[in-house]
């Protein structure tokens, strides 16, 4: 077996189901799940008839490039949302099955074994983020996100040594778990010590559609480079997928778009992996991407149960004990507490079957900071109604702590 298998850590849902077995959760509540990043919204009748309309594809193989039509769509989309003037159908944009998979996948196509080299990571991350680097046969190397910084990295507290070893640097925009979104300062300054020290950024964008409303949309890792003139977006590379966006997260459809020098040899990589889109789940992507009418309803529901749920937890009889504050974007609330975030997590499922994710289980230790540390994860993706009931049972159960 590759012995780099062993340096995986169980990912946080393991950990989650091994905290909440060793308490009985109250019964007499019913369950509301507040952990998983998974969206409830229903999904578009339009999207779903697609599936349906176009089953018998399953015939055909797929290619690992995909449709014209979904390519296009993409393109088109990408100008539409990030005002790009340049963006290739033909060589720029990829369709993948999902942003985890292509995560992964570019990753291993892009690091250079016999470097011992670095990849840099947010810290709290993704988990595949570090799975795909040790699997790739690199090292990560983890920037705190701290309230003082805005729960984004410090990048300018990075040394050039750091960042010459550096092969690849993961950037997450909207933020998960933080929902904090980087600037157009920030990217820029990205890109330029990319060109300065040679590595190629990943920037996973696939909370970028999902902002509060009086909020501006997030910008992206493309749309700083068309601001500086840079339309081969070079070492350039972002991920997006419906999963969010438009509450399908089983039709495993995202893309990737960017550099065309990176695109081509990553293509090669993935005809050999295995992994090409099926027809039919690629035209009801190009159903998806067309329409904004869902993504603008979507966000309006999400906006509901953040002003909902974030006027519950800010009761006065909370102060103190909690701390909830609104994200830049995402679904995600970054909730401080008082208490080790375990305990939290792990009582208040007990008492009133509400179940979060501690913060530790999203972060590791470095140089003995845990940025998830007294931290717990909220994902507002039931209802607005369970929302709402979830937010009065974390309030009541942090009342009697």
């Amino acid at each position: 077996m590759n012995p780099d298998l062993q340096k995986l850590q169980p990912y946080p849902f393991e950990k989650l189901t091994a905290l909440k077995a060793q308490v009985i959760p109250n019964n007499n509540l019913l369950p509301i799940a507040l952990s998983i990043g998974e969206p409830k919204h229903p999904a578009s009748p339009f999207v779903t008839q697609c599936l349906k309309d176009n089953i018998s594809r399953v015939e055909n193989y797929p290619t690992t490039k995909g449709l014209p039509v979904l390519r296009e769509t993409i393109a088109r989309w990408l100008k539409q949302r990030f005002g790009l003037t340049h963006i290739s159908s033909e060589h720029q944009i990829l369709p993948v099955n999902g942003t985890r998979e292509a995560l992964f996948a570019f990753t291993q196509a892009v690091i250079d074994r016999s470097k011992n080299g670095l990849v840099v990571s947010p810290n709290p991350f993704y988990q595949i983020y570090e799975g795909a680097v040790y699997l790739a046969g690199a090292q990560p190397h983890f920037l705190p996100c701290l309230e003082e910084k805005g729960f984004n990295p410090d990048f300018d507290a990075v040394s050039d040594d750091i960042w010459q070893q550096c092969q690849l640097l993961f950037i997450c925009s909207p933020g998960n778990p933080t929902g904090a979104v980087l600037d157009l300062a920030t990217l820029t300054k990205l890109i330029a010590l990319a060109d300065k020290h040679d590595f190629i950024i990943a920037s996973d964008e696939c909370y970028s559609e999902i902002f509060v409303e009086e909020k501006s949309a997030p910008i992206g890792l493309l749309e700083a480079c068309k601001s500086i003139g840079r339309h081969d977006y070079s070492r350039c590379m972002v991920f997006h997928s419906l999963s969010k966006r438009s509450n399908l997260p089983g039709l495993r459809s995202g893309f990737v778009a960017g550099d065309a020098d990176l695109l081509k040899p990553f293509l090669l990589y993935r005809t050999y992996h295995g992994c090409a889109m099926p027809i039919q789940t690629q035209l009801a992507s190009v159903a998806a991407w067309n329409d904004e009418k869902h993504v603008e309803e979507n966000r309006r529901q999400y906006s509901l149960k953040f002003k909902a749920v974030i006027g519950i937890l800010n009761d006065p009889s909370l102060a103190g004990k909690i701390e909830v504050k609104q994200t830049d974007a995402s679904f995600y609330l970054w909730v401080k507490t008082e208490i080790d975030e375990e305990h939290f997590a792990r009582q208040l499922y007990a008492q009133q079957h509400v179940t979060v994710l501690p913060g530790s289980y999203l972060s590791r230790t470095v140089d003995g900071i845990n940025p998830g540390k007294n931290r717990v994860r909220l994902a507002l993706v039931a209802s607005v109604e369970e929302c709402i009931e979830a937010a009065e049972r974390i309030k009541h159960f942090v009342q009697n702590l």
